[in-house]
């Protein structure tokens, strides 16, 4: 079945349904773990045993990814002897989507009985102590993104209209991670600020987003952290420093620098992520 041009008549709730629908007939059973791959971050999907790969193209209303780095499809296999899905590329506002069309497809899964998302991203560090390469346990994040995917009409099946983020991204995947990388994988952990893009940060800018907090700066995760938790779906956030800048002493950034030191840093977030997925309590996934 081929992505046709969105029907302006139907719904954003029967595009969900329409999409649901499509993807039940097709999954050989139904992950609680999801999955989303950022820039350079295509380990895990090459690793995985594969039973189902589908390109977006061919899920009805999907969105489609229009950056080189991110391949489009969702992908239902087995890590470390878990079912899991992943979305191997994602959707970021500067490409014109809507944050409700960049949710769209994690929306799709919450209501196929997702129940945790670990997601990932390329980041640039702010916080001079990183080093390019280092892995960073998000912690908590701030949204400068101009758009909230839940504005709009609530269905309360959904999610509920006022969704608490005192704990968007879950203490325990984050205690869990820790244990499994020690001795193994140095982590760091922080903020991560949400930026519109695609244009990358002024030194000011750079400046701005230190002195309000932020470790790591990037232009995706937060409007599909928002989803999944409206969706009370666990999140563990993981950000690759692919480059860090200090506004005083600036230097540019060179897109193919980020891709390079994201893959570099590959070997680690694997690794990191196989283990997470061979200690999780399988009780957490309800």
């Amino acid at each position: 079945m081929k992505n046709s041009k969105s029907n302006s008549n139907l719904s954003y709730r029967q595009k969900i349904e329409e999409a649901r629908d499509f993807l039940t007939q097709k999954f050989p059973y139904f992950p609680r773990v999801v999955i989303i791959l950022g820039t350079g971050l295509s380990g895990v999907a090459e690793e995985m045993e594969k039973d189902l790969v589908i390109p977006y193209t061919e899920i009805p209303h999907f969105p489609r990814s229009t950056v080189e780095s991110h391949k489009g499809n969702l992908i239902v296999g087995r890590l470390s002897g878990l079912e899991i899905a992943v979305f191997q590329g994602r959707f970021h506002y500067y490409e014109g989507y809507s944050t409700r069309e960049i949710t769209f497809p994690l929306r799709v899964l919450s209501l196929m009985g997702a129940r945790l998302l670990i997601i990932s991203n390329a980041a640039g560090g702010l916080n001079l102590s990183f080093r390019p390469g280092d892995l960073m346990l998000i912690a908590d994040h701030i949204n400068l993104i101009p758009e909230n995917p839940l504005r709009g009409e609530n269905y309360e099946d959904w999610g509920p209209r006022f969704p608490d983020l005192s704990e968007a991204y879950s203490k325990r995947l984050r205690h869990l991670a820790k244990a499994v990388a020690q001795g193994q994988v140095s982590l760091q952990e922080g903020v991560y600020v949400a930026v519109p893009g695609p244009s990358l940060e002024t030194p000011a800018e750079t400046r701005f987003l230190r002195l309000i907090g932020a470790d790591a700066v990037g232009m995706s995760t937060v409007p599909e952290v928002i989803v999944a938790r409206h969706a009370g779906l666990e999140i563990l956030g993981l950000s690759v420093i692919a480059n860090v800048n200090d506004p005083d002493n600036f230097e540019p950034i060179l897109l193919e620098d980020v891709i390079a030191n994201a893959q570099k840093a590959e070997k680690k977030m694997l690794f990191l992520i196989k283990e997470l997925l061979k200690s999780l309590p399988r009780d957490w996934l309800g």
